[in-house]
């Protein structure tokens, strides 16, 4: 049989994280699958971080990154860019993933060369268009076009349905973060410049990632003034906070919580690091919705910084609470968890319902049942 050329498309860090088990296993497939990699590159030093730790080596990069972009400068950057690469490539599947700017132009740019779309954890929804802006819409577009749907759970699969997805083009697969997960965290791992310094042993880690465009402000402002309030208040206490580029972030960041005791700023991380420091945090406040899943596997309880989230498998499972923006409510969920044991056992050790490790390998059998390889339906997905 002719090999079924497939085109992995992308162009941020969490996108890549999510992205390269895919990649990685579409490669163990050479006879059948002509795989292909093309990035945007949205995010410039970002997304390299992620190419380089899992050895991926595109072979289109359109670097559409410039400094002070808006969403309209990276949806036609990007959709022009990709007609270019598919003209020339021709794939017969393109291969998209969740819900960034990058998502979109790629499934759209690919509905205009009447190409396959796989959408890579669809189904996510908080039914606001504009909580999370603009992933929302992102998502839900991308999931208009796709016409193959991998939902990583049974309520994104439902979430599909309700909106009249037909149940032959959905598959439950998990979450390829937790594959990239499990290839990443080690016990061993060995952090460098001021992590290295971090007492992880005898203090309590609250690690912090922060960079929503609706927190930006003084919602952010709150929450960070929750955090001074913790530090000062229990001296067991010790903070690490990637701080996010946008100079929107920094700026609030600095006036807030520059200069304390027992906080530590730095540059975002290479995802490497950044998991390993999960693994090794008390509790987690972000806003981040990669997070959202990545934490709970670890057994870390997780407070999420917003008033929406599209992943509601994690509120019911008790791995994660909405706790918004608000001064008080982020000081006090916070304080529970640093100081109730049975509080946060509950939450640790609560199942995590995103994924086993094995949701490239669903995906790519998918694949190759649809396109007549495998005889058979893979199997699902069920957590």
């Amino acid at each position: 049989m002719k090999k079924l050329k497939v085109m992995s498309i992308f162009g941020t860090r969490p996108e890549a994280i999510k992205m390269a088990p895919v990649i990685l296993e579409l490669c163990k497939f050479p006879s059948e699958i002509e795989s292909q990699v093309a990035v945007t590159a949205q995010h410039r030093e970002m997304l390299d971080q992620v190419l380089r730790l899992f050895d991926i080596r595109p072979d289109f990069d359109l670097n559409i990154m410039s400094e002070g972009q808006t969403l309209f400068d990276i949806t036609s950057r990007a959709l022009l860019g990709l007609d270019k690469v598919l003209s020339a490539a021709a794939p017969d599947v393109i291969l998209v993933h969740g819900d960034t700017t990058t998502t979109f132009a790629g499934a759209l740019a690919a509905f205009y060369h009447q190409i396959e779309v796989g959408h890579v954890e669809a189904g996510l929804r908080t039914r606001n268009k504009f909580s999370p802006y603009p992933e929302e819409m992102n998502r839900r577009l991308t999931g208009s076009l796709a016409d193959l749907n991998f939902a990583p759970t049974e309520t994104a699969k439902n979430n599909l349905l309700r909106e009249g997805v037909d149940s032959d083009k959905i598959f439950v697969t998990g979450n390829t973060v937790i594959d990239a997960l499990y290839k990443t965290v080690r016990a061993d791992f060995k952090f460098s410049n001021e992590l290295g310094r971090v007492d992880y042993d005898d203090k309590k880690i609250i690690l912090v990632t922060t960079h929503r465009r609706e927190n930006l402000g003084e919602p952010l402002r709150q929450v960070y003034k929750a955090l001074k309030s913790l530090v000062e208040e229990f001296p067991d206490v010790e903070i690490i906070f990637p701080v996010h580029k946008n100079p929107k972030v920094r700026e609030v960041v600095r006036e807030e919580l520059g200069g304390l005791e027992r906080v530590f700023l730095t540059d975002p991380l290479d995802y490497e690091p950044f998991a390993n420091l999960m693994n090794r945090a008390t509790l987690i406040l972000t806003d981040s919705g990669g997070v959202q899943e990545e934490a709970p596997a670890l057994g870390k309880p997780v407070l999420v910084l917003r008033d929406t989230t599209e992943r509601p498998e994690a509120l019911d499972a008790g791995t994660v609470k909405l706790i918004g923006t608000n001064r008080e409510k982020v000081y006090g969920a916070a304080k529970v968890l640093l100081t109730d044991a049975a509080e946060y056992k509950k939450m640790a050790e609560a199942r995590s319902p995103y994924g086993d490790g094995h949701a490239a390998e669903r995906i790519v059998k998918v694949l190759l049942w649809r396109h007549k390889f495998f005889s058979e339906r893979p199997e699902e997905f069920r957590s």
